[in-house]
């Protein structure tokens, strides 16, 4: 019976799969993967999607705040954009990487990804009125070398960063945001983290737009009216992604308020993407963030090239003209 049981199960599980598939309009090349959760990221270790400055290119740019060097004492900065964040002893902003882990603490930027994102050595910091010295760790990297954390979250410097009180890593790639004194995200004015206890996706109330999808950090997610539902395809490749990161693949459950039912005629599926990226979709349109958005709120990708709009719980185009 348990043999039976499986088969029949796992028959189910593929059907339910073509139905998916086929609600789309894929072909093979581009069959889609349900809406599971595969971890897949905008680009490799998630850092190269919004003009993150890897490479040559950031070897280039790389200054003082690039540097390897220990933060000094911590500081707690209190920003009018992003809340309190933390900050080197020369008020250098330290960022968190969503890819990373904190439970165990665990650092996945290395390569290129590390010299946009210089990590910040454990030796040498200390904690400051303002935060918790228990909260300040360390966790061994792949060079052996230590690298400090707040919470268990593996803290880094961005190279683009030039002088004390600079931002310009905010949200970079919908993966990179400045450390709270707690180590959760700065995420919104007058509080750190707040955009931390979203799901993968959900909905928030735009005073213009109406009801807007929103990712796990509170950022506005787009389509793109040059792709297509059917076959559902995208047609923002190449450079087009470092302005419109793709959004991951989120499962079903971990939505609130999206539209993500297959009816035999659309699906919430998910894009497996020629350039090897795979990117959730709602009634077919494959998703978008803009990198112009610099916090949860932020609209700045709307109307853009008159083909870019915020999207819908069941994938409409929001204030797009009639």
């Amino acid at each position: 019976m348990k043999t039976s049981w499986r088969s029949a199960s796992l028959v189910a599980s593929a059907a339910a799969v073509l139905v998916l598939t086929t609600a789309c309009g894929q072909d093979k090349a581009n069959d889609a993967a349900g809406s599971q959760n595969v971890g897949a990221a905008p680009a490799a270790n998630g850092y190269g999607t919004a003009g993150t400055g890897t490479g040559a290119d950031a070897k280039e740019e790389q200054g003082t705040a690039a540097q390897a060097q220990s933060a000094g004492q911590l500081a707690v900065a209190d920003t009018a954009k992003l809340g309190e964040v933390v900050t080197d002893s020369a008020g250098m902003t330290l960022y968190r990487f969503d890819k990373d882990s904190a439970e165990p603490p665990k650092s996945t930027c290395e390569g290129d990804c590390a010299t946009a994102w210089p990590p910040v050595p454990a030796s040498g910091a200390t904690a400051p009125v303002g935060i918790d010295k228990a909260l300040l760790g360390e966790v061994t990297r792949t060079d052996g070398t230590k690298q400090l954390t707040i919470d268990g979250w593996p803290l880094y410097r961005f190279a683009k960063d030039t002088k004390a009180g600079d931002t310009k890593g905010q949200g970079v790639g919908g993966t990179w945001y400045a450390s709270a004194p707690t180590g959760k995200k700065a995420a919104s004015g007058g509080g750190g983290g707040s955009a931390a206890d979203l799901p993968g996706l959900s909905t928030r109330n735009d005073p213009e737009l109406g009801e807007v999808v929103v990712d796990k950090n509170g950022m506005t997610v787009y389509r793109f009216e040059k792709d297509t539902p059917w076959p559902m395809k995208s047609a923002c490749v190449g450079a087009c992604l470092e302005k419109w990161p793709v959004v991951e693949p989120v499962a079903a459950a971990n939505t609130k308020g999206i539209d993500n039912k297959n009816d035999g005629r659309r699906g919430y599926v998910v894009l497996n993407r020629p350039d090897g990226l795979k990117q959730q979709s709602i009634d077919c349109w494959p998703l978008y963030t803009f990198a112009g958005d610099k916090k949860p709120g932020d609209t700045n990708g709307q109307g853009v090239g008159g083909t870019w709009y915020a999207i819908s719980p069941e994938g409409k185009p929001l204030g797009k003209p009639k």
